[in-house]
């Protein structure tokens, strides 16, 4: 059986196919189109997918979409009603965003693909939320939890998963929290305020969030109160996101909390402003983490069970994971490595496959690399007609001639095999460098990824060594295989991995198995010989602005226009010839602004 999952028109859209109950193959339409976040029907994605199995749209037994639209349509004209005539301005826009695209979802995917419409089918969004998160997890019996901004209605869901003997496979979502009350549009709203775009640097808040003190968790405390059921609901006179798409936030909300950041202004904490910026990320932080710790316990106390799958876009927050991980009374936390709405597209397709169809269950491969292989003849074709010095190498050469590389200070542009489905790169997209020094970091940032001089960057260790630099807590190390939990990097080498500490001590780490990325557990190796300490900083393999590369010719784009020395795919080594490299122009390049706003990146 051949199943098609869609995940479409709000951000980050991706296709995801499924031959037999077992993922074959997923991408984000970004990766293609190379529009970042790319929001728009994922027409090529999905023709990548069924190019890829070699399928035609006849082939395919079900296509699934990731949210039932008019139930979304039902909650967006329900709101602008209820706001009115607060919401006269908005209203008009609102629907006609809703009763273009959005609505007609099926006869959308009709007319692109030519199915039928009876094999279209709907899941909701949570639901695949909760799909992606317990269905792709190596566990027979989970809790669940999923928390976003918003997806028909529901905002945050509790609930557990069985896979069970005879095949079958349970999913139940047992309560619900409702738009306006969200935990994700709590967070949203101050990434806003703090002057960042929304639906895409929520991790700069969390990132920044380490530079400030949580002094203002009592004004935050008057924005979210608990219920007697253990949820919480928003008070909605401190926000606007409800009334209006102009603003998230209210004339009182910055009555609480002063006037909000310009996003063209840098955040210098040597002023009043700068710190309380960063007073307001640490707080806002510090309520959503204890606001999740509480909801995954009772979820423990209740469920009795030992193991608790998250998905949603909230489940990006690392530092919220390891929080939930250490306090919440579960033994492992698992997390997808692409929880947020392109994750939707692989969870619509399972949740499809074993409930409405009711097909065995089946287990899926323990990895993120779903995506479009790196094509090392096109690499070494377009090098050598720019006349760069191409090398080709057998692999264990390959890999003792970066490790010198490395070894040397050199930054490497890093591609192998299949790309990685998510925002994390993982090891086959990758810019890796030596971990060891403050001007590494600042190398990066300045002359390679061209963003926030401040913002650090994240180690990728073999997870035979993680816990000798790195303080993990039982299932820590599994938190870490998608990147998906911040923890404190030991104090005794924090001075010797300064590249990749954040300020607070911490670093979202990568535990790397040899089964999921060889090569890139060889390089760690190799690198360890040298340097004394198996421990890379591996940053995503793209500039500021940009999508993650995909192709061998995106990656040649990015080395030549950015301060990567080494790019590799496969058995091709480009090195480039010229010493001296002016640098981009804006317009090509989202150039950095020198703020401290975007610390804690990838």
């Amino acid at each position: 059986m051949k199943v098609l999952g869609i995940s479409a028109h709000y951000h980050d859209s991706a296709a995801a196919l499924l031959v037999d109950g077992v993922p074959v193959c997923a991408v984000q339409e970004e990766r293609l189109s190379r529009h970042k976040n790319d929001a728009a029907f994922p027409a090529a994605a999905i023709e990548w997918c069924l190019n890829h199995a070699a399928l035609e749209p006849a082939d395919l037994d079900a296509v699934v979409f990731y949210e039932r639209s008019m139930l979304k349509f039902e909650r967006i004209l329900t709101c602008a009603l209820r706001a009115f005539p607060r919401s006269w301005r908005s209203f008009p826009n609102a629907m006609k965003n809703s009763l273009g695209e959005k609505v007609w979802a099926r006869g959308i995917i009709s007319s692109h693909l030519g199915v039928p419409r009876d094999k279209i089918l709907f899941t909701q969004h949570h639901e695949s939320h909760a799909a992606a998160a317990f269905l792709t997890a190596p566990t027979r019996r989970a809790a669940i939890l999923t928390a976003d901004g918003v997806g028909e209605w529901a905002t945050l869901t509790v609930g557990h998963g069985e896979r069970r003997r005879d095949g079958r496979t349970d999913i139940t979502l047992l309560r619900e929290i409702r738009f306006p009350h969200s935990l994700g549009m709590l967070y949203s709203t101050f990434t806003a305020y703090l002057g960042f775009a929304v639906n895409e640097d929520e991790y700069k808040v969390m990132g920044l969030a380490a530079y400030g003190r949580p002094t203002l968790t009592g004004q935050v405390g008057k924005l979210i109160r608990r219920t007697p059921d253990g949820a919480f609901a928003l008070v909605p006179e401190y926000f606007e996101y409800q009334t209006t798409a102009s603003r998230s936030y209210s004339s009182r909300f910055v009555e609480l909390f002063g006037p909000p950041r310009n996003p063209y202004d840098p955040i210098d904490l040597e002023t009043a402003d700068g710190r309380r910026f960063a007073d307001c990320a640490a707080s806002v932080q510090r309520v959503l983490e204890d606001t999740l710790v509480d909801i995954a316990r009772a979820l423990h106390q209740e469920t009795g069970l030992s193991d608790l799958c998250f998905g949603g876009g909230v489940a990006l927050n690392g530092v919220a994971n390891a929080r939930i991980l250490a306090e919440s009374g579960f033994e492992r936390l698992f997390v997808p490595p692409a929880p947020g709405d392109a994750g939707c597209a692989v969870g619509a397709a399972l949740y499809a496959d074993r409930i409405y169809l009711g097909n065995p269950d089946r287990d899926v491969p323990d990895h993120p690399f779903w995506g479009p292989e790196v094509d090392a003849k096109e690499l070494a074709r377009a090098a050598r007609e720019d006349d760069q010095d191409v090398i080709e190498l057998e692999d264990a050469a390959m890999i003792e001639r970066v490790a010198d590389e490395l070894a040397a200070d050199r930054v490497i542009g890093w591609m192998d095999g299949a790309t990685e489905f998510g925002p994390r790169a993982l090891g086959h997209r990758s810019i890796l460098a030596a971990p060891h020094s403050h001007e590494m970091r600042d190398r990066l940032n300045r002359d390679i990824k061209y963003r926030e001089e401040f913002r650090p960057f994240a180690p990728v260790v073999p997870i035979e060594a993680a816990d000798t630099y790195f303080e993990l807590p039982p299932g820590g190390a599994r938190l870490a295989r998608f990147m998906s939990g911040v923890f404190p990097v030991r104090p005794e080498w924090r001075a010797r991995l300064a590249a990749i500490t954040h300020i607070d001590g911490s670093a979202r780490l990568q535990a790397l198995e040899r089964e999921m990325a060889p090569r890139l557990h060889a390089l760690l190796e190799a690198y360890g010989r040298r340097s004394g300490i198996p421990v890379l900083l591996n940053t995503s393999f793209n500039l500021s602005g940009e999508p993650i590369v995909t192709r061998a010719l995106e990656g040649y784009s990015t080395f030549r226009r950015c301060g990567i020395d080494v790019l590799v795919a496969g058995p091709t080594l480009v090195s480039k010839r010229a010493t001296v490299r002016a640098r981009p122009l804006k317009e090509d390049v989202a150039w950095w602004s020198g703020s401290l706003a975007g610390s804690g990146g990838v």
